[in-house]
Order: structure tokens, then C-alpha cells, then sequence
């Protein structure tokens, strides 16, 4: 971050140039980078609802081998107020406990053993801070 304010700080005008950045840490953003003239915007990404939840897993999913069992729409509905990153984990977990059963097609079991152990994590970390 501070690399990135002192290349603002050297820019000529050159016109219409627009950077944008992400963060889930804004409180540990200096001050300085939101100066008029760095980034004077700041706009909220919201918890993606359960349709999107479900496409989010959709594509985290997409090179997997899913049983036939598997609900997205069930597991949007089990993951409200995930994350998208959230959701790649959960389906980075699943897949692991496949793998760790030995097996080459992931199951809603191996889903809602991935979510126990997310949750599991956000009660001993805190929750987890908004992007923007």
C-alpha cells in the first residue's frame, strides 16, 4: 500500500486515469490513500444474495466431480451472509474432505462437514469484515 502512494504521489496528469482497489481490512488503510485525488471513493460490495450465492459455488465448483446429489440452491440457502470468498473456501473445504474420504466425486455430506468447519473458524476469529 505504501509503494502505491508514492507512485500516486509521482503521477503527471495524464488525464483520465482511474485505479480501483479492494480491501476487506478498511481499518488498516492509512488515512493518506483516501485523500482527495487517491481514492476519494469508497462503495460498498454487499453479501451476495442466494441466488448469487449459488452461482458463486456454482463456479468454484465447476472443475469438480459433484454427486448428483448436490443442492446449490440448498447450500445458498445454508450460507446466508457468505461471502464470495467465503463460498470459494467452503467449496475448497468440500472438495478436500473428498479427497481426504479417498474419493473423486465430492457430496453434500463433504459440504456440510466444509461449512461446520468454517463456522467453527468464524467463532473463534471474529467475523469477518465487509469488503469495499
Amino acid at each position: 500500500m505504501m509503494q502505491l502512494l508514492s507512485e500516486m504521489d509521482g503521477f503527471e496528469d495524464r488525464g483520465e486515469i482511474r485505479i480501483i482497489a479492494a480491501t476487506n481490512r478498511f481499518d488498516m488503510l492509512d488515512r493518506a490513500i483516501l485523500r482527495p485525488g487517491r481514492f476519494d471513493r469508497l462503495i460498498e460490495v454487499p453479501e451476495p444474495d442466494a441466488e448469487g450465492r449459488k452461482r458463486i459455488l456454482e463456479i468454484h465448483t465447476r472443475d469438480m466431480s459433484l454427486a448428483d446429489e448436490v443442492d446449490f440452491e440448498h447450500l445458498a440457502e445454508e450460507t446466508a451472509g457468505f461471502s464470495g470468498a467465503e463460498l470459494a473456501s467452503l467449496a475448497t473445504e468440500a472438495g478436500m474432505f473428498a479427497i481426504r474420504d479417498g474419493r473423486t466425486d465430492v457430496r453434500t455430506e463433504d459440504f456440510v462437514d466444509a461449512l461446520e468447519k468454517i463456522e467453527e473458524g468464524d467463532q473463534t476469529e471474529g467475523q469477518p469484515v465487509a469488503f469495499y
